[in-house]
């Protein structure tokens, strides 16, 4: 029923305009694996909050300077208005007037994320914890089945509190990276912020156990000294990632775009080249949204087997601009390398956003080098699919 929805919303929008009629239809019927996401915020929010979810940036100051005046606000006035029954291109202001009057009649998840068109959502479980929805509610939200990958550094900063031996810490985390893959709901793969802990200029070789140990009874300590258990250690770090590569499992490591609490220039995946000539025929390493580092992932997806990219948040945050990021990451990269994301969080407008601007910008690139003659019909919607969903079900081992 969904899928019916999603696709009649979108043909109604209009949101697939390319130059090849045929492009269009499967882009707006197709669903789309998104193979990182995060949940919808769980409590009702106020204005200023949703403002704040709309803009990158984790200082308020910042969203109250921007106010309206970005793309991801001309997108959701353009965009996700209509679905509330207001006016396309409505001022910002009013808006929040439309959603808060229709928030009293219908969950704004359920209304945004069932137009998305997903067929499988792989959420992302270590961001803003319990303020969002876990896999199973964003999965019945978005009427599809969900799965889910979990942050390595988020297992560490739960488990050192209550850590009696911080000697025991190798056999220790392993065991609690072991549990995410038994039980009912198998995690599906793990992600890393390491961009977010330092960045990517640094040794990322695999540490000893006894290092290991060492670092660990160093933050234990600090820990119960008062210190809040965020995990910055550089040893603790590259033996998360490597007690992660050991499972086999796809890692995805954020790249690129991110709020201030990374430093850009040490998020380029480029600096990651020696640990993913280390880790190849280990486990798939997945560079998450990657912008504006598009296509230097994009050389790497073409140099390494096991390397993969997606440009996430920067589709719906770049907008009506964010066609020329996605003709971008088609580059280099293999298609058979290109994995849809919307990296959507809190706000359900941007999860919408997210499927709909993808599907708008494919529709005119791949549409466009169809009507030119450079593609044929059947190569462009084979191509269409592995991006949307096939390739995520390959990498991920999601069933068909």
């Amino acid at each position: 029923m969904s899928s019916d929805l999603a696709a009649q919303a979108i043909r109604e929008a209009g949101v697939c305009d390319g130059l090849d009629p045929a492009v269009n239809e499967l882009l707006a019927s197709i669903r789309l694996v998104d193979h990182h996401v995060h949940g919808v915020v769980a409590e009702r929010v106020d204005d200023a909050t949703l403002c704040d979810m709309l803009i990158e940036s984790d200082r308020r100051a910042a969203a109250e300077a921007a106010g309206f005046d970005t793309q991801v606000w001309h997108a959701v006035r353009r965009w996700c208005a209509p679905q509330l029954r207001a006016p396309a291109h409505i001022a910002g202001e009013d808006y929040l007037v439309a959603r808060r009057a229709h928030e009293r009649l219908t969950p704004m998840g359920r209304v945004y994320l069932r137009r998305a068109g997903l067929a499988h959502a792989i959420v992302e479980t270590g961001f803003l914890g319990g303020r969002v929805t876990g896999p199973a509610e964003t999965g019945a939200l978005a009427d599809c089945p969900a799965s889910r990958v979990v942050r390595l550094e988020a297992i560490a900063e739960r488990l050192v509190p209550g850590l009696g031996d911080p000697a025991d810490w190798p056999g220790a985390f392993r065991a609690a990276v072991a549990a995410e893959l038994s039980g009912d709901d198998p995690a599906v793969g793990f992600k890393t912020i390491l961009a977010y802990r330092g960045g990517f200029a640094r040794d990322l070789s695999r540490p000893s156990d006894e290092a290991a140990s060492a670092a660990a009874s160093r933050w234990a300590g600090a820990v119960r000294a008062g210190a809040a258990p965020r995990l910055t250690d550089e040893t603790l770090l590259r033996f998360g990632i490597w007690t992660a590569v050991d499972t086999g499992l796809p890692l995805q490591v954020h790249t690129g775009f991110g709020d201030p609490d990374l430093d850009l220039h040490r998020s380029d995946p480029l600096l990651l080249t020696d640990f993913i000539r280390a880790t190849e025929g280990r486990a798939a390493v997945m560079l998450l949204h990657t912008y504006p580092f598009h296509r230097n992932a994009g050389y790497l997806a073409q140099m390494f087997p096991h390397v993969y990219l997606d440009v996430g948040e920067a589709v719906h945050y770049t907008g009506a601009a964010s066609e020329a990021v996605v003709r971008e990451s088609m580059e280099l990269a293999p298609f058979s390398k290109l994995l849809f994301s919307s990296d959507a969080w809190g706000a359900p407008e941007l999860h919408l956003l997210g499927s709909w601007l993808w599907r708008r910008a494919m529709s005119r690139v791949v549409g466009d080098w169809v009507a030119r003659g450079d593609w044929s019909r059947d190569d462009a919607e084979r191509v269409i699919r592995l991006v949307a969903a096939e390739n995520a079900r390959r990498v991920y081992r999601l069933p068909a």
